[in-house]
């Protein structure tokens, strides 16, 4: 299989396998007009098996989002074939409007003007609290 590399673009490695296609959904990518190579489960020495996606032309990712998608993943970032930049992702401590709160009884299901603001509470099982009630969201 023969990929090729891009001049200008993301290219985000070592998502988990199986998770590409989660990540290219709220990325949000037209792929009827961008050019998109979604590899996945690819041999790795870290982790058994990867997915990789690579984004012609498309640069503006959120890190905060996406380290919320998978916290394992590297974002790399092209200019003239080459990367610029590596972005190595984590789980945000904070995230507006990425999460939405599923309580019918929260600020933000009354009012939709107000952010989804959620907060980190546990690290080790991925847990997040909506700021206006508390509820608890499993991200994935």
């Amino acid at each position: 299989m023969e990929v090729n590399s891009i001049e200008k673009g993301i290219v985000i490695d070592h998502i988990r396998a199986g998770f590409a296609m989660k990540v290219l959904e709220y990325l949000d990518v037209d792929i009827a007009n961008d050019t998109v190579a979604v590899i996945m489960n690819a041999a790795s020495r870290k982790y058994g098996k990867k997915d990789i996606i690579k984004i012609e032309n498309v640069t503006d990712a959120d890190p905060a989002a996406l380290g919320l998608l998978d916290h394992t993943a590297t974002v790399n970032i092209i200019e003239n074939g080459k990367i610029s930049r590596k972005i190595k992702l984590s789980l945000p401590q904070r995230v507006v409007n990425v999460v939405k709160c599923k309580n019918p009884r929260c600020v933000t299901s009354i009012e939709p003007s107000i952010p989804h603001v959620f907060r980190l509470v546990d690290a080790e099982r991925e847990e997040y609290s909506c700021a206006y009630c508390d509820e608890i969201a499993k991200v994935l």
